[in-house]
């Protein structure tokens, strides 16, 4: 079985993330998906968006794979998210799966600053999208660097999506930036002036 794991922090999720899950899914053709928002996340601030809210707000993922879950596993621990101990949970829950973790790629180039970056290499394979127009060459050399720590990375083809939340919280993001359910939300518990 393959399962394909999206995290991050979602405040909000916007039509980039539904793009980036989308071409992962579609690089990777899994069995399984699980969108799971961040607690803590530990290269941030806390968000000041309520975690239920943000876990309301990724249930615009849901329509992207038959089988996709949204998980409130890290909302519900204790202290900072790191991925190397949700991928450990995964590993439990589901030892015979192989593991695709899915990032931007700014997540690729900052990947060695991870909490037991090798330990996640060694528990799934990284699939990766540009987030910026012209960024492969940077994206190539990151991948190359993880090879000899056993690093697999799958890049998906498709253009990239420009588009950060930390633009939606500033509200600096057109119309259209949000998926319709997300948009909602935001009206609905006034969220990022909306």
């Amino acid at each position: 079985m393959k399962l394909l794991l999206f995290g991050g922090t979602f405040d909000p999720p916007h039509n980039g993330h539904v793009h980036l899950l989308q071409n992962a899914i579609a690089a990777v053709r899994p069995d399984r998906v699980v969108v799971m928002p961040a607690g803590t996340p530990p290269h941030k601030a806390a968000s000041a968006t309520p975690a239920r809210w943000r876990l309301e707000m990724c249930r615009c993922f849901l329509p992207l794979h038959e089988n996709l879950v949204v998980s409130d596993w890290e909302i519900k621990r204790a202290g900072k998210s790191y991925t190397v101990d949700t991928l450990a949970m995964l590993r439990r829950e589901y030892p015979d799966a192989e593991l695709f973790l899915c990032l931007g790629s700014d997540m690729l180039t900052s990947f060695t600053e991870w909490r037991d970056w090798q330990t996640i290499l060694k528990s799934a394979a990284l699939v990766v999208q540009s987030r910026t127009e012209g960024d492969d060459p940077e994206l190539q050399a990151a991948a190359r660097a993880l090879e000899p720590y056993g690093g697999r990375v799958i890049f998906t083809r498709a253009p990239a999506v420009e588009l950060a939340s930390s633009d939606v919280r500033a509200g600096r993001l057109p119309d259209g930036a949000l998926p319709p359910l997300v948009a909602e939300a935001a009206r609905k518990h006034h969220l990022y002036g909306r």
